[in-house]
């Protein structure tokens, strides 16, 4: 995909939730309660955020056009196809579309509070910018952090947007966004752009993985010489669809939809036919681009269809969460991904983490060295530690780690860690 991008352009990727205030129905939220059902989302979330960035981090060969000519076996294409149709470019946009929500938590707690909310979260976003870039540098270039940091300037000046304008620009962003993909895809077109992976692909990422798997000032410099090719991906595919989500939660936020769910309940129903329908037709148009033609000029057009129906495919996924979470299942539901979606910066970083010790010279050096099915067991099995060890955390703890450092950062105050004592331990 970079290298498509690339070539087309040259011819031619959270603070606690406050509660909310306003009309309530049974189970909405009153001011200062966590929403749980939030939290749930999040986790969700987080999920397929890893079970994505999992992939990137097992192979060299993820985005280059070329899969692994060590797993060519019939499962590792059914994999390969499962990531592609239902995680990849989904689950960026929930939370981009969950920071927009957290804001407006944000900037009605400030309210309450009566405190400074901009100069905290100019802090708050200097932080964020700090970690994301020791995270691309230091674990994985593929980081959400800076880009959400950035963007977050453009979310801060528009604070005090009307929220049906706020709807409009994330429509308008998304929409020229995909204007500008099938452009450029008439334009490769035109110009004879062939199809297929970039010339020295295969030698490029095996050359790579041998740097990945060497010390850790290999790593490191690795990950520097790739920041260069993630940045173009990062402005030219997830900025502009990120900066649109924004909006769109800054817009659920001001209206307080997700404080009482009931009442919104048909909206939900509509979000999940739409997403489990056009939604998902987009989402194998993008895979069947991505797996079976890559670059050229279909590539570009599947990406910007892509554009405008991955958005409905993740509100469907959101959509069916919310709904889990106030239904039959919703004490089990919120139980499993609420503690994860409570710390997710941490759970982020963890994540990064335990992928680089993995899969580079940090530790075991696995990269190119496991198929498609053992990794997503692995993302499966990882993301079901994170459950036990969140609740585990929060038991005890009122923030997670990378939570309560960056809240103290924000607010220049060093707020309680531990939860206090109970009869019970």
């Amino acid at each position: 995909m970079k290298y498509v991008m690339r070539q087309a352009v040259r011819q031619v990727g959270k603070p606690r939730a406050a509660g909310e205030q306003g009309p309530r129905g049974p189970g909405a939220a009153r001011a200062g309660e966590r929403l749980a059902h939030v939290d749930a989302l999040r986790g969700f979330a987080l999920l397929g955020i890893l079970v994505v960035n999992i992939g990137f981090m097992a192979s060299t060969y993820h985005g280059t056009g070329l899969e692994d000519p060590r797993f060519d076996a019939p499962l590792d294409g059914a994999v390969r196809w499962a990531v592609a149709v239902f995680f990849e470019a989904k689950f960026f946009l929930l939370f981009s579309f969950l920071f927009g929500y957290s804001f407006t938590l944000q900037l009605a707690s400030a309210e309450r509070s009566g405190s400074r909310f901009v100069p905290r979260f100019l802090r708050r976003l200097a932080g964020l910018f700090v970690l994301g870039l020791l995270h691309a540098v230091l674990l994985f270039t593929g980081d959400i952090l800076t880009t959400y940091a950035v963007l977050g300037l453009v979310l801060l000046a528009a604070r005090r947007i009307r929220s049906r304008t706020a709807v409009r620009t994330a429509v308008i962003l998304f929409a020229v966004t995909a204007a500008a993909y099938l452009l450029l895809a008439g334009g490769v077109h035109l110009t004879g752009g062939g199809a297929g992976g970039e010339p020295g692909a295969a030698a490029g990422a095996e050359r790579a993985a041998a740097e990945l798997r060497g010390g850790p000032g290999s790593v490191i410099g690795e990950n520097l010489a790739q920041l260069p090719d993630m940045a173009f991906l990062l402005v030219f595919f997830q900025a502009p669809a990120a900066l649109a989500a924004f909006f769109l939660g800054l817009a659920a936020g001001r209206g307080r939809a997700l404080a009482d769910l009931a009442r919104h309940r048909t909206v939900l129903v509509r979000l999940q036919w739409a997403g489990f329908s056009v939604g998902l037709l987009g989402a194998v148009v993008y895979a069947h681009a991505n797996l079976v033609h890559p670059g050229g000029s279909y590539q570009l057009l599947a990406l910007g269809i892509d554009v405008v129906t991955a958005p409905l495919l993740a509100a469907a996924y959101a959509a069916t969460v919310l709904r889990l979470a106030q239904g039959r299942f919703g004490r089990r539901t919120v139980a499993v991904l609420g503690p994860v979606g409570s710390m997710t910066l941490t759970g982020y970083l963890a994540q990064s983490l335990v992928g680089a010790l993995l899969f580079t010279g940090y530790g075991a050096a696995l990269v190119g060295r496991m198929s498609p099915p053992a990794v997503l067991a692995l993302a499966l099995a990882l993301f079901a530690a994170q459950v036990v060890v969140s609740r585990w955390w929060l038991r005890r703890h009122r923030y997670g780690p990378a939570e309560w450092l960056l809240r103290a950062w924000t607010t220049l105050t060093l707020p309680p860690l531990r939860r206090p004592a109970t009869p019970e331990g």
